[in-house]
């Protein structure tokens, strides 16, 4: 896919860059949006593969901001830079109401199911949804976890959650789409804490069953 510039509502611009989740495309997003906070427009908020970037429309008009688009997307990414060389362990009791359809869905027995998930690092692209989500990359393959049809409404905090190549923990109640396969009693997301969040972008994150 071919890097663009598409507006977002009056007062934002997205860049969408190549769609793949890869750590050197995070790096690249995570870069233009530093690059794009300290041309002072405006905040920028990173994902996998595109980066929001907001500015006042009364003080830039949509040219001009495209253009410090530009720019800031002339920033290259480091991968090195991105990934922060921690490894976040998450201690999980796995008896999630999801695990055994999962685990059907899989053609894996639960505790297959288990071992996948422990069994690898998952890389915590950015934060979204909520304060405190961190969405994570790595999934064993293996492991088949479509979103639900219908969102459940309300998941538990701390539940630990899988859906397609990906895996999170909810830091709060809340609505929820994900198959949930597990829970933690590690506060994911604490407002009295410094940083708040327990995960960080660029952190690896370990599920270790308890």
């Amino acid at each position: 896919m071919t890097e663009r510039i598409v507006a977002f509502g009056e007062a934002a611009l997205l860049v969408e860059l190549d769609q793949r989740i890869d750590p050197a495309v995070a790096a690249r997003a995570a870069a233009i949006a530093d690059a794009w906070e300290a041309l002072g427009h405006g905040r920028a908020v990173p994902a996998y593969a595109s980066v929001l970037l907001r500015y006042d429309p009364l003080g830039l008009d949509a040219a001009d901001a495209e253009r410090a688009a530009r720019a800031a997307m002339d920033t290259p990414g480091d991968p090195g830079a991105f990934e922060t060389g921690r490894t976040v362990d998450i201690p999980t009791r796995y008896d999630g109401p999801d695990l055994e359809d999962v685990a059907r869905a899989s053609g894996l027995a639960v505790a297959e199911v288990v071992a996948a998930h422990t069994g690898r690092d998952h890389l915590a692209y950015f934060l979204g949804f909520m304060p405190g989500f961190a969405y994570c990359a790595g999934l064993d393959p293996r492991i088949v976890a479509p979103r639900l049809p219908s969102p459940r409404a309300r998941v538990p905090a701390g539940s630990v959650a899988i859906a397609d190549g990906q895996t999170a923990v909810y830091p709060n109640a809340s609505p929820g789409g994900w198959r949930l396969i597990g829970a933690t009693e590690v506060a994911i997301f604490d407002p009295g804490r410094d940083p708040a969040a327990l995960i960080r972008p660029g952190d690896r994150v370990r599920f270790v069953a308890l």
